[in-house]
């Protein structure tokens, strides 16, 4: 531990980690998000629960348990972790898991916690060791050691904490070390949503921005949005654009297929990167199978982005599968682009 921590800590003045806030995080802190839970759309079951687990911690007066949340990027975790901070009055600090460089830093943000307050940390699977070891006793215990001085007078010094929540989130829970996983109580994993609830969610936030929509509009919106909340909002903002300047009224289904046709947004909801990545594997390596690295490779794109962000909503509308020798075109995927799919030469490849 550098001196400077050391004094601010017997001080009593923690350091404060301010995470650095990203273009996407100032476009998804617009009114957009939904407040409470009765505003939040979808996941009833995961709603439901969790307004059982505030209710009952409320009536005993104590923090909710650690919470984390997982499941691929845009499906509302950190909508999640703002609403229970407001359902359990309760002020919420965020940061991430890349923010936090050093183990200095997650103690002064600890020390600055009170009583019930909230710690969301999103991507939390990419804490450094020495920064998750330090987290353990925090949220078993609520406390921190610290060692000062080194050599023969090296001594430790036990921390006392206020009780507060944590709230993870997670798009590789896989990543996420045993012991860290262990101690949250409270377990949810976000799956991506309907057609029909992508629509409300549509409906909703052409309200708050003063756009008129027909249902057929907002249905197609949530059609071609891969699932997530995040991007059927950023569609409609990109419509919202559109119609602005054409000076129309009210969207309709005529008007919201043009602009996502125009966007690039295909039918199925592809983008340009997910057709790439598709056409790569039928053309270039015969339908597969393939390994993520070969397709981060050729499309000279980081294998983070083809395996978080790309290649999730292809497996699950059933555009890719994975096997152990890679990825490998479906019959849904050649349709796609209107090529005859050749079973047997596929099982050759095995």
């Amino acid at each position: 531990m550098s001196e400077e921590i050391r004094q601010a800590l017997l001080k009593g003045k923690p350091l404060v980690v301010q995470p650095k806030e990203t273009e996407e995080d100032v476009v998804l802190n617009m009114s957009l998000r939904p407040k409470k839970l009765s505003e939040f759309v979808g996941h009833k079951d995961i709603v439901d629960n969790l307004k059982i687990s505030i209710q009952a911690a409320k009536q005993r007066k104590e923090p909710l348990e650690h919470v984390l949340l997982s499941g691929p990027p845009g499906l509302g975790k950190t909508s999640l972790s703002h609403i229970i901070a407001h359902e359990m009055n309760s002020k919420i600090t965020a940061t991430s898991g890349p923010a936090i460089e050093r183990a200095g830093d997650l103690i002064g943000i600890l020390t600055n916690l009170e009583k019930g307050d909230i710690l969301f940390i999103d991507e939390i699977h990419r804490l450094s060791k020495v920064v998750e070891e330090f987290l353990y006793p925090a949220m078993e215990s609520f406390q921190i050691d610290f060692v000062i001085d080194k050599g023969p007078y090296a001594k430790t010094i036990k921390f006392n904490l206020k009780p507060f929540t944590l709230v993870g989130a997670t798009t590789r829970t896989g990543l996420l070390a045993a012991p860290l996983r262990g101690r949250f109580g409270i377990f949810y994993n976000l799956d991506f949503y309907k057609i029909e609830d992508l629509a409300k969610i549509v409906k909703t936030s052409a309200k708050i921005l003063g756009m008129g929509i027909d249902d057929d509009a907002a249905l197609e919106i949530g059609r071609r949005a891969r699932g997530t909340p995040r991007i059927a909002n950023r569609l409609l903002r990109r419509i919202r654009d559109y119609v602005q300047v054409a000076k129309i009224d009210k969207v309709n289904l005529e008007t919201a297929a043009k602009t996502l046709d125009d966007l690039g947004i295909d039918k199925a909801g592809l983008d340009d990167l997910d057709r790439k990545v598709l056409k790569l594997v039928i053309e270039a390596y015969n339908g597969g199978p393939v390994g993520v690295e070969s397709l981060a490779a050729s499309l000279n794109e980081e294998v983070d982005t083809i395996a978080d962000t790309v290649e999730p909503y292809l497996l699950k509308a059933g555009y890719l599968k994975r096997t152990s020798r890679g990825r490998l075109a479906t019959k849904l995927s050649f349709a796609h682009f209107g090529l005859k799919y050749d079973r047997e030469k596929q099982e050759e490849l095995f």
